[in-house]
């Protein structure tokens, strides 16, 4: 009976309710088990003083995860630094000699607070989009929250990013100046995306990006309460509030506000110097109806302007590149954004996606139905699954069609 009542017991926690177009739930099932139990032992040691809670889910993660620089036949790994900035290089060695090679900068997931560039998924995925593009992939290793806070994760981001793209750094690695992209999931959308608006307004940058790759992005912290919020705010593996917590990390807020920013109490309209940000975010204009639904905005009378006095950078394009002028999105390369119905960032993605189009810049809008936040990971093993296998397929044939 003490074994039957285990596996209750713990098919109990593994269960959750997940909407029935889901890619193969039960493999979500269980790395939203895993990660569940990873963030309740680093609550668990966070409210005793031994230790953050992102020490504890970072080193579960790093654990199992990373993995040294591997180089094969077909691709040279090295890890260096580009203007003190770690890196991991991966080369194709298909190319013939004296050919130059298309280049893609990419920066990795984590609520800019987890993972790195050594991590197995990011490794293989970095190594296959080299192997298969017969060109070099940079995955930076920016410094993560709570040791850095926002500007440093951009900073490191646009200071290797800038550092590449010198003629001399670009013809070490045989790379053609014009054909370099810049790209990243998530976290590293934002960072992506916010180094291509730096770039693409830096009169003084030799190279600029062909284009750029954001992968189901996460670019504002202004409306906790979108469509793709409030439909998939209990869907893992980015649940609602802890994308809020990622952003007061990342912002160096205090996490008390967490339920404000949920509230949408931030921009509630009694909050005046939001109201230029608001504007801009302003999915019943930007949304198409398929994807408003039934939902409604949340937008209080009455709010909490602290929130917005002590972490101002809520309302920086550099932290949150949806708030960007039009002027700046115009100079943009051509575009590619991937989003998941199952997740709360979608309309991130297609409200920045719509705010390109205005600005006359070519973009191609990659949807999954069946996919959720992460799931490009889950292209690789151990969590292979089928939607996993068919983002990444699209995306790198994007890439080898538009670099």
């Amino acid at each position: 009976a003490r074994p039957s009542l285990s596996c209750t017991v713990l098919a109990y926690y593994v269960y959750i309710p997940l909407p029935n177009t889901v890619s193969e739930p039960w493999k979500l099932r269980v790395v939203d088990a895993l990660l569940r139990g990873v963030m309740i032992l680093g609550n668990l040691a966070h409210d005793l003083g031994l230790s953050h809670r992102i020490y504890v889910l970072n080193f579960a993660v790093n654990r199992f995860e990373v993995q040294g620089p591997r180089s094969s036949k077909a691709v040279l790994v090295t890890d260096t630094a580009f203007a003190g900035v770690q890196v991991r290089v991966f080369e194709s060695t298909r190319r013939k000699e004296g050919e130059l090679k298309r280049a893609v900068i990419y920066l990795h997931g984590g609520g800019w607070a987890l993972g790195s560039a050594r991590m197995r998924s990011y490794d293989s995925l970095c190594r296959r989009m080299a192997e298969d593009l017969k060109g070099v992939v940079v995955s930076i290793d920016y410094r993560l929250a709570p040791e850095a806070r926002f500007p440093e994760q951009y900073n490191d981001a646009l200071r290797a990013s800038r550092y590449f793209l010198q003629p001399r750094v670009l013809a070490r690695y045989s790379v053609e100046p014009s054909r370099v992209g810049v790209s990243g999931d998530s976290a590293g959308g934002n960072l992506a995306a916010a180094v291509a608006q730096q770039v693409a307004t830096d009169s003084s940058s030799p190279s600029k990006f062909k284009v750029q790759a954001l992968i189901y992005p996460v670019l504002q912290a202004l409306d906790f309460n979108t469509p793709s919020y409030q439909q998939n705010q209990n869907v893992p593996i980015l649940y609602r509030p802890l994308m809020a917590h990622f952003w007061l990390e990342y912002l160096d807020g205090d996490l008390s506000f967490i339920q404000p920013l949920l509230a949408n109490k931030h921009t509630a309209l009694d909050v005046y110097w939001t109201a230029q940000g608001r504007a801009k975010v302003n999915w019943t204009q930007l949304l198409p109806a398929s994807f408003r639904k039934h939902y409604k905005p949340v937008a209080p009378a009455h709010g909490l302007a602290q929130v917005v006095e002590e972490v101002p950078a809520l309302l920086d394009p550099r932290a949150a590149p949806l708030l960007a002028e039009r002027d700046v999105l115009a100079r943009l390369p051509r575009t590619y954004i991937l989003t998941c119905e199952h997740d709360v960032l979608r309309d991130d993605g297609l409200m920045y996606g719509r705010r390109l189009e205005e600005a006359a810049v070519s973009v191609t809008h990659d949807h999954y139905e069946d996919g959720f936040h992460g799931c490009m990971v889950f292209a690789f093993w151990p969590a292979y699954s089928s939607v996993g296998q068919r983002t990444v397929e699209n995306y790198i044939r994007w890439l080898d069609d538009n670099l």
